[in-house]
Protein backbone atom coordinates (compact mmCIF):
# COMPACT_ATOMS: atom_id res chain seq x y z
CA UNK A 1 0.00 0.00 0.00
CA UNK A 2 1.60 3.43 -0.76
CA UNK A 3 2.52 5.54 1.95
CA UNK A 4 -0.60 8.37 1.39
CA UNK A 5 -3.27 5.90 2.13
CA UNK A 6 -4.73 5.00 5.13
CA UNK A 7 -7.74 3.32 6.14
CA UNK A 8 -8.67 5.88 8.61
CA UNK A 9 -8.67 9.49 7.52
CA UNK A 10 -5.82 11.26 10.37
CA UNK A 11 -7.59 14.40 11.62
CA UNK A 12 -5.26 17.82 11.90
CA UNK A 13 -4.16 16.98 15.44
CA UNK A 14 -2.57 13.64 14.29
CA UNK A 15 -1.23 15.16 10.87
CA UNK A 16 0.32 18.13 12.67
CA UNK A 17 2.26 15.60 15.33
CA UNK A 18 3.70 13.49 12.49
CA UNK A 19 7.71 13.66 14.13
CA UNK A 20 9.43 12.58 11.14
CA UNK A 21 7.94 15.22 8.67
CA UNK A 22 7.42 17.94 11.13
CA UNK A 23 10.71 17.81 12.34
CA UNK A 24 13.16 16.36 10.25
CA UNK A 25 11.76 18.16 6.90
CA UNK A 26 11.14 21.46 8.10
CA UNK A 27 14.68 21.67 10.69
CA UNK A 28 16.21 23.43 8.02
CA UNK A 29 13.68 26.28 7.96
CA UNK A 30 13.41 26.27 11.74
CA UNK A 31 16.70 27.25 12.28
CA UNK A 32 18.55 30.89 11.63
CA UNK A 33 21.65 29.81 9.69
CA UNK A 34 25.15 30.90 11.26
CA UNK A 35 25.66 33.88 8.45
CA UNK A 36 22.58 35.73 9.27
CA UNK A 37 23.22 37.84 12.31
CA UNK A 38 20.82 36.48 15.02
CA UNK A 39 18.37 39.50 16.54
CA UNK A 40 18.28 39.83 20.78
CA UNK A 41 16.16 37.66 21.43
CA UNK A 42 13.51 38.81 23.95
CA UNK A 43 10.61 37.27 25.69
CA UNK A 44 7.03 37.63 23.83
CA UNK A 45 4.78 35.63 26.38
CA UNK A 46 4.19 33.88 29.86
CA UNK A 47 2.40 30.73 30.11
CA UNK A 48 1.91 30.39 34.24
CA UNK A 49 5.46 31.43 34.42
CA UNK A 50 7.14 29.56 31.62
CA UNK A 51 8.83 32.13 28.95
CA UNK A 52 7.97 32.11 25.25
CA UNK A 53 10.72 33.89 23.56
CA UNK A 54 10.58 35.33 19.70
CA UNK A 55 13.54 33.42 18.77
CA UNK A 56 10.83 30.42 19.34
CA UNK A 57 8.28 32.64 17.80
CA UNK A 58 10.24 32.82 14.70
CA UNK A 59 11.25 29.66 14.16
CA UNK A 60 8.04 27.90 14.10
CA UNK A 61 6.87 30.91 11.60
CA UNK A 62 8.94 29.80 8.83
CA UNK A 63 8.27 26.22 9.52
CA UNK A 64 5.13 27.50 9.20
CA UNK A 65 5.43 29.32 5.97
CA UNK A 66 6.98 26.13 4.65
CA UNK A 67 3.44 24.47 4.97
CA UNK A 68 1.71 27.41 3.63
CA UNK A 69 3.21 27.42 0.70
CA UNK A 70 1.22 28.76 -1.74
CA UNK A 71 -1.44 30.40 0.20
CA UNK A 72 -1.70 34.08 0.59
CA UNK A 73 -0.25 34.16 4.32
CA UNK A 74 0.74 37.68 5.81
CA UNK A 75 4.05 37.26 8.31
CA UNK A 76 2.12 39.02 10.74
CA UNK A 77 -0.93 36.47 10.62
CA UNK A 78 2.03 33.84 10.55
CA UNK A 79 3.99 35.12 13.96
CA UNK A 80 0.18 35.45 15.70
CA UNK A 81 -0.94 31.98 14.47
CA UNK A 82 2.86 30.46 15.71
CA UNK A 83 2.99 32.62 18.97
CA UNK A 84 -1.09 31.49 19.86
CA UNK A 85 0.44 27.69 19.00
CA UNK A 86 3.24 27.95 21.21
CA UNK A 87 1.02 29.08 24.23
CA UNK A 88 -1.27 26.21 23.44
CA UNK A 89 1.22 24.18 23.45
CA UNK A 90 3.24 25.23 26.36
CA UNK A 91 0.18 25.01 28.43
CA UNK A 92 -0.56 21.20 27.55
CA UNK A 93 2.90 20.25 27.91
CA UNK A 94 2.49 21.52 31.66
CA UNK A 95 -0.49 19.91 31.68
CA UNK A 96 0.84 16.19 30.43
CA UNK A 97 3.69 16.59 33.27
CA UNK A 98 1.15 17.84 36.54
CA UNK A 99 -0.39 14.37 35.11
CA UNK A 100 2.64 12.66 35.43
CA UNK A 101 3.41 11.63 31.69
CA UNK A 102 6.37 10.86 31.18
CA UNK A 103 8.87 10.19 28.10
CA UNK A 104 11.41 6.93 28.10
CA UNK A 105 14.71 7.21 26.31
CA UNK A 106 13.70 4.46 24.33
CA UNK A 107 10.93 6.49 22.78
CA UNK A 108 13.03 9.12 21.88
CA UNK A 109 15.40 7.08 20.55
CA UNK A 110 13.24 5.63 17.93
CA UNK A 111 11.38 9.06 17.24
CA UNK A 112 15.24 10.71 16.60
CA UNK A 113 15.49 7.31 14.23
CA UNK A 114 12.69 7.76 12.24
CA UNK A 115 13.93 11.00 11.59
CA UNK A 116 16.86 10.26 10.39
CA UNK A 117 15.50 7.29 8.01
CA UNK A 118 13.24 10.16 6.51
CA UNK A 119 15.94 12.57 5.69
CA UNK A 120 17.86 9.52 4.00
CA UNK A 121 21.36 10.19 5.42
CA UNK A 122 22.97 8.83 8.32
CA UNK A 123 22.76 9.63 11.64
CA UNK A 124 26.33 10.98 11.84
CA UNK A 125 25.25 12.91 8.82
CA UNK A 126 22.24 13.99 10.28
CA UNK A 127 23.43 15.20 13.31
CA UNK A 128 26.22 16.96 11.52
CA UNK A 129 23.68 18.79 9.50
CA UNK A 130 21.76 19.74 13.23
CA UNK A 131 25.41 21.05 13.83
CA UNK A 132 25.16 23.56 10.78
CA UNK A 133 21.77 24.60 11.42
CA UNK A 134 22.67 26.03 14.95
CA UNK A 135 21.03 22.62 16.75
CA UNK A 136 22.84 20.80 19.22
CA UNK A 137 21.24 17.08 19.43
CA UNK A 138 20.12 17.47 23.16
CA UNK A 139 17.99 20.67 22.13
CA UNK A 140 16.79 18.33 19.07
CA UNK A 141 16.01 15.51 21.51
CA UNK A 142 13.91 17.72 23.75
CA UNK A 143 11.60 19.14 20.79
CA UNK A 144 11.35 15.10 19.94
CA UNK A 145 10.04 14.93 23.69
CA UNK A 146 7.93 17.94 23.80
CA UNK A 147 6.26 16.52 20.68
CA UNK A 148 5.74 12.86 22.25
CA UNK A 149 4.71 14.41 24.94
CA UNK A 150 1.77 16.09 23.02
CA UNK A 151 1.02 13.21 21.30
CA UNK A 152 0.27 11.14 24.74
CA UNK A 153 -1.76 13.51 26.51
CA UNK A 154 -4.05 14.44 23.73
CA UNK A 155 -4.02 10.26 23.23
CA UNK A 156 -5.22 10.24 26.96
CA UNK A 157 -7.30 12.94 27.22
CA UNK A 158 -9.02 13.68 23.82
CA UNK A 159 -8.76 10.65 21.39
CA UNK A 160 -9.61 7.63 24.62
CA UNK A 161 -12.72 9.24 25.09
CA UNK A 162 -14.45 9.83 21.13
CA UNK A 163 -16.94 6.84 20.87
CA UNK A 164 -18.58 6.45 17.75
CA UNK A 165 -22.41 4.20 18.22
CA UNK A 166 -24.13 2.13 16.04
CA UNK A 167 -26.63 4.54 16.58
CA UNK A 168 -24.76 7.06 15.26
CA UNK A 169 -23.56 5.67 12.13
CA UNK A 170 -27.32 4.73 10.91
CA UNK A 171 -28.22 8.29 11.69
CA UNK A 172 -25.02 9.67 9.52
CA UNK A 173 -26.46 7.13 6.90
CA UNK A 174 -30.19 8.32 6.60
CA UNK A 175 -28.84 11.86 6.63
CA UNK A 176 -26.74 11.68 3.76
CA UNK A 177 -28.88 9.29 1.55
CA UNK A 178 -31.66 11.98 2.19
CA UNK A 179 -29.09 14.85 1.30
CA UNK A 180 -28.63 12.98 -1.89
CA UNK A 181 -32.29 12.81 -2.65
CA UNK A 182 -32.79 9.57 -2.06
CA UNK A 183 -34.89 7.45 0.37
CA UNK A 184 -34.97 3.91 1.56
CA UNK A 185 -37.78 2.35 -0.10
CA UNK A 186 -40.37 0.52 2.29
CA UNK A 187 -41.21 -3.41 2.18
CA UNK A 188 -44.65 -4.36 2.73
CA UNK A 189 -46.07 -7.69 2.75
CA UNK A 190 -49.80 -7.54 2.88
CA UNK A 191 -52.38 -10.10 3.32
CA UNK A 192 -55.31 -9.75 1.11
CA UNK A 193 -58.89 -11.54 1.13
CA UNK A 194 -61.07 -10.69 -2.37
CA UNK A 195 -64.85 -10.91 -2.57
CA UNK A 196 -64.52 -11.70 -6.77
CA UNK A 197 -67.87 -9.63 -8.29
CA UNK A 198 -68.44 -11.33 -11.69
CA UNK A 199 -68.91 -8.54 -14.91
CA UNK A 200 -72.53 -10.06 -15.25
CA UNK A 201 -73.12 -9.34 -11.39
CA UNK A 202 -76.86 -7.30 -10.86
CA UNK A 203 -76.42 -4.33 -8.78
CA UNK A 204 -78.47 -6.67 -6.02
CA UNK A 205 -75.81 -9.14 -6.47
CA UNK A 206 -73.02 -6.42 -5.76
CA UNK A 207 -75.00 -5.52 -2.81
CA UNK A 208 -75.09 -8.84 -1.55
CA UNK A 209 -71.21 -9.46 -2.32
CA UNK A 210 -70.01 -6.31 -0.27
CA UNK A 211 -72.01 -6.53 2.44
CA UNK A 212 -70.34 -10.01 2.70
CA UNK A 213 -67.19 -8.30 2.50
CA UNK A 214 -67.77 -5.56 4.97
CA UNK A 215 -68.74 -8.94 7.67
CA UNK A 216 -65.34 -10.70 7.04
CA UNK A 217 -63.54 -6.97 7.38
CA UNK A 218 -65.47 -6.56 10.47
CA UNK A 219 -64.81 -10.23 11.68
CA UNK A 220 -61.31 -9.55 10.64
CA UNK A 221 -60.77 -6.24 12.74
CA UNK A 222 -62.43 -7.78 16.22
CA UNK A 223 -59.66 -10.14 16.44
CA UNK A 224 -60.57 -12.86 14.31
CA UNK A 225 -57.43 -15.19 12.65
CA UNK A 226 -57.22 -13.56 8.90
CA UNK A 227 -55.38 -16.07 7.68
CA UNK A 228 -58.37 -18.50 8.44
CA UNK A 229 -61.10 -15.49 6.96
CA UNK A 230 -58.59 -15.82 3.75
CA UNK A 231 -58.87 -19.79 3.88
CA UNK A 232 -62.51 -19.54 3.97
CA UNK A 233 -63.74 -16.69 2.53
CA UNK A 234 -60.96 -15.45 -0.27
CA UNK A 235 -61.47 -16.09 -3.93
CA UNK A 236 -58.36 -15.29 -5.35
CA UNK A 237 -56.54 -18.04 -7.35
CA UNK A 238 -54.70 -19.77 -4.69
CA UNK A 239 -57.99 -19.48 -2.49
CA UNK A 240 -56.00 -18.01 0.40
CA UNK A 241 -54.04 -21.31 0.41
CA UNK A 242 -51.12 -18.46 2.29
CA UNK A 243 -53.81 -16.98 4.47
CA UNK A 244 -54.11 -13.96 2.46
CA UNK A 245 -49.91 -12.73 2.66
CA UNK A 246 -48.73 -11.68 -0.79
CA UNK A 247 -45.12 -11.50 0.05
CA UNK A 248 -42.80 -8.83 0.81
CA UNK A 249 -42.07 -6.78 -1.29
CA UNK A 250 -41.25 -2.95 -2.19
CA UNK A 251 -43.97 -1.04 -1.51
CA UNK A 252 -43.97 0.58 -5.47
CA UNK A 253 -44.69 -2.84 -6.50
CA UNK A 254 -48.52 -2.69 -5.11
CA UNK A 255 -51.19 -1.20 -6.48
CA UNK A 256 -51.84 2.44 -5.79
CA UNK A 257 -55.16 1.31 -3.75
CA UNK A 258 -53.31 -0.91 -1.74
CA UNK A 259 -50.98 1.56 -0.63
CA UNK A 260 -53.19 4.57 -0.21
CA UNK A 261 -56.04 2.08 1.59
CA UNK A 262 -53.05 1.06 3.99
CA UNK A 263 -50.65 3.88 4.84
CA UNK A 264 -51.87 4.96 7.53
CA UNK A 265 -52.55 1.62 9.24
CA UNK A 266 -50.29 -0.02 11.57
CA UNK A 267 -48.49 -3.67 11.61
CA UNK A 268 -51.34 -6.08 12.61
CA UNK A 269 -54.15 -3.67 11.12
CA UNK A 270 -56.79 -4.47 8.82
CA UNK A 271 -58.13 -2.36 6.37
CA UNK A 272 -61.57 -1.11 5.39
CA UNK A 273 -63.23 -2.38 2.47
CA UNK A 274 -61.83 -1.26 -1.04
CA UNK A 275 -63.10 -1.54 -4.50
CA UNK A 276 -61.48 -2.44 -7.82
CA UNK A 277 -62.02 -3.89 -11.30
CA UNK A 278 -61.53 -7.65 -9.80
CA UNK A 279 -64.38 -7.40 -6.21
CA UNK A 280 -64.07 -6.43 -2.95
CA UNK A 281 -60.62 -5.85 -1.18
CA UNK A 282 -59.91 -6.17 2.81
CA UNK A 283 -56.00 -6.01 3.62
CA UNK A 284 -53.76 -6.49 6.40
CA UNK A 285 -50.72 -5.07 7.30
CA UNK A 286 -48.47 -8.16 8.33
CA UNK A 287 -45.25 -6.56 7.77
CA UNK A 288 -44.04 -3.33 7.00
CA UNK A 289 -39.58 -2.41 7.26
CA UNK A 290 -37.56 0.05 6.07
CA UNK A 291 -35.52 -1.10 2.94
CA UNK A 292 -31.22 -1.04 2.63
CA UNK A 293 -30.85 2.61 0.85
CA UNK A 294 -27.66 2.77 -1.11
CA UNK A 295 -25.27 6.00 -0.30
CA UNK A 296 -23.61 7.28 -3.64
CA UNK A 297 -20.16 8.79 -3.26
CA UNK A 298 -17.78 10.65 -5.68
CA UNK A 299 -15.05 8.08 -6.48
CA UNK A 300 -11.76 9.65 -7.73
CA UNK A 301 -8.60 8.18 -9.31
CA UNK A 302 -5.46 10.10 -9.67
CA UNK A 303 -1.97 9.72 -9.81
CA UNK A 304 1.15 11.60 -7.94
CA UNK A 305 4.79 12.02 -7.49
CA UNK A 306 6.42 12.03 -3.92
CA UNK A 307 9.74 13.36 -3.64
CA UNK A 308 10.99 14.17 -0.11
CA UNK A 309 12.88 16.88 1.60
CA UNK A 310 16.58 15.94 2.60
CA UNK A 311 19.11 17.90 4.20
CA UNK A 312 20.95 18.20 0.57
CA UNK A 313 17.61 19.14 -1.31
CA UNK A 314 15.58 21.35 1.46
CA UNK A 315 11.85 21.93 0.85
CA UNK A 316 11.85 24.98 -1.52
CA UNK A 317 14.13 23.58 -3.74
CA UNK A 318 12.02 20.22 -3.96
CA UNK A 319 8.89 22.01 -4.20
CA UNK A 320 11.14 24.28 -7.21
CA UNK A 321 11.88 20.72 -9.03
CA UNK A 322 8.60 19.90 -8.44
CA UNK A 323 7.26 22.96 -10.44
CA UNK A 324 9.51 22.39 -13.24
CA UNK A 325 8.47 18.78 -13.89
CA UNK A 326 4.70 20.01 -13.81
CA UNK A 327 5.36 22.45 -16.75
CA UNK A 328 7.21 19.91 -19.14
CA UNK A 329 4.19 17.44 -18.00
CA UNK A 330 1.66 20.47 -18.64
CA UNK A 331 3.46 21.55 -22.07
CA UNK A 332 3.73 17.81 -23.30
CA UNK A 333 7.72 17.03 -22.94
CA UNK A 334 6.82 14.71 -20.17
CA UNK A 335 5.06 12.14 -19.59
CA UNK A 336 3.70 11.83 -15.48
CA UNK A 337 3.59 8.02 -15.35
CA UNK A 338 6.91 8.12 -16.69
CA UNK A 339 8.38 10.51 -14.77
CA UNK A 340 6.33 9.40 -11.30
CA UNK A 341 7.95 5.42 -12.04
CA UNK A 342 11.70 7.16 -12.26
CA UNK A 343 11.45 10.28 -9.69
CA UNK A 344 8.31 9.41 -7.28
CA UNK A 345 9.45 8.57 -3.74
CA UNK A 346 6.15 6.20 -2.92
CA UNK A 347 5.36 2.92 -3.06
CA UNK A 348 2.72 3.66 -6.18
CA UNK A 349 5.91 4.38 -8.27
CA UNK A 350 6.24 1.20 -10.38
CA UNK A 351 2.14 1.97 -10.91
CA UNK A 352 3.54 5.32 -12.69
CA UNK A 353 1.99 6.74 -9.27
CA UNK A 354 -1.49 5.19 -9.84
CA UNK A 355 -3.58 5.33 -6.58
CA UNK A 356 -6.60 3.33 -7.78
CA UNK A 357 -10.47 4.87 -7.49
CA UNK A 358 -10.45 5.96 -3.91
CA UNK A 359 -13.68 6.95 -1.44
CA UNK A 360 -13.58 9.99 0.45
CA UNK A 361 -11.67 10.15 3.24
CA UNK A 362 -8.93 7.93 2.06
CA UNK A 363 -6.14 10.54 2.22
CA UNK A 364 -4.37 13.03 4.67
CA UNK A 365 -6.64 15.99 4.53
CA UNK A 366 -4.14 18.66 3.54
CA UNK A 367 -3.75 15.69 -0.53
CA UNK A 368 -7.41 15.37 -0.29
CA UNK A 369 -8.32 18.95 -0.57
CA UNK A 370 -6.58 19.35 -3.31
CA UNK A 371 -7.12 16.63 -5.30
CA UNK A 372 -10.74 17.45 -4.77
CA UNK A 373 -10.20 21.25 -6.60
CA UNK A 374 -8.54 19.45 -9.85
CA UNK A 375 -10.53 18.97 -12.56
CA UNK A 376 -9.91 15.21 -14.57
CA UNK A 377 -6.61 15.41 -16.77
CA UNK A 378 -5.19 18.74 -14.32
CA UNK A 379 -2.26 18.35 -13.00
CA UNK A 380 -1.94 20.75 -9.53
CA UNK A 381 0.90 23.10 -8.32
CA UNK A 382 3.10 21.06 -5.77
CA UNK A 383 1.85 20.26 -2.48
CA UNK A 384 3.13 19.90 1.17
CA UNK A 385 2.07 17.46 3.49
CA UNK A 386 3.68 15.24 6.42
CA UNK A 387 4.88 13.11 3.75
CA UNK A 388 6.82 15.30 1.67
CA UNK A 389 5.99 17.32 -1.55
CA UNK A 390 3.22 16.06 -4.12
CA UNK A 391 2.02 16.59 -7.64
CA UNK A 392 -1.13 15.36 -7.95
CA UNK A 393 -2.62 14.96 -11.72
CA UNK A 394 -6.94 13.50 -11.12
CA UNK A 395 -7.23 10.99 -13.68
CA UNK A 396 -10.73 10.19 -13.52
CA UNK A 397 -14.00 10.91 -11.24
CA UNK A 398 -17.47 9.14 -11.24
CA UNK A 399 -20.50 8.58 -9.10
CA UNK A 400 -19.98 5.11 -7.43
CA UNK A 401 -22.87 3.26 -5.07
CA UNK A 402 -20.96 2.19 -2.07
CA UNK A 403 -21.34 -0.98 0.07
CA UNK A 404 -23.08 -1.46 3.22
CA UNK A 405 -19.74 -2.30 4.43
CA UNK A 406 -17.99 0.60 3.12
CA UNK A 407 -21.10 2.70 3.86
CA UNK A 408 -20.58 1.95 7.18
CA UNK A 409 -16.50 2.61 7.15
CA UNK A 410 -16.63 6.05 5.51
CA UNK A 411 -19.47 6.96 7.58
CA UNK A 412 -17.66 5.85 11.35
CA UNK A 413 -14.00 7.54 10.07
CA UNK A 414 -16.29 10.96 9.07
CA UNK A 415 -18.09 10.48 12.77
CA UNK A 416 -14.82 10.18 14.50
CA UNK A 417 -13.16 12.71 12.89
CA UNK A 418 -15.87 15.23 13.44
CA UNK A 419 -16.00 14.60 17.14
CA UNK A 420 -12.25 14.29 17.35
CA UNK A 421 -12.30 17.80 15.77
CA UNK A 422 -14.66 18.69 18.19
CA UNK A 423 -13.32 17.42 21.43
CA UNK A 424 -9.63 18.22 21.12
CA UNK A 425 -10.98 22.03 20.15
CA UNK A 426 -13.44 21.83 23.36
CA UNK A 427 -9.73 19.84 25.23
CA UNK A 428 -7.62 22.92 23.97
CA UNK A 429 -9.91 25.86 24.96
CA UNK A 430 -10.44 23.80 28.28
CA UNK A 431 -6.34 24.25 28.76
CA UNK A 432 -5.74 27.33 27.72
CA UNK A 433 -8.65 29.04 30.00
CA UNK A 434 -6.86 27.58 32.93
CA UNK A 435 -3.94 28.85 32.26
CA UNK A 436 -2.67 32.11 33.24
CA UNK A 437 -1.11 34.02 30.17
CA UNK A 438 0.63 36.93 30.13
CA UNK A 439 1.72 38.76 26.82
CA UNK A 440 4.92 40.91 26.69
CA UNK A 441 5.83 44.06 24.08
CA UNK A 442 8.90 43.66 22.28
CA UNK A 443 11.86 45.41 23.50
CA UNK A 444 11.77 49.48 22.36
Amino acid sequence: MNDLLSSVRTVGLSCALALASWLGCSMAAAQTPPSVPRQADFIVAIVNAEPITNQEVQALRKRMAGAAAGRNVSPAELTRQALEQLINEKAQLQQARDNGIKIEDEAIDQAEMNVVANSQVTRDEFRKNLAKEGLTVKAFRDQLRDQLMLTRVREREVEGRVRVSDRDIEQYLQEQIQAQGGQAPTELNLGMILIAVPETSTEVQIKALQDRAEDVARRARSGENFAELAKNFSQTTDKGANGGAMGLRPADRYPDLFLNATRNLRVGGTSAVIRSGAGFHILKVIERKQGQATLMVTQTRARHILLRPTAQMPQAQVIARLKEIRQSIVSGKADFATVARQLSQDGSAAQGGDLGWTNPGMFVPEFEQVMNGLRPGQVGEPLVSRFGVHLIEVTDRRNAPVSEQDQRTIARNALREKKLEEAYTSWVDDVRSRAYVEMREPPQ
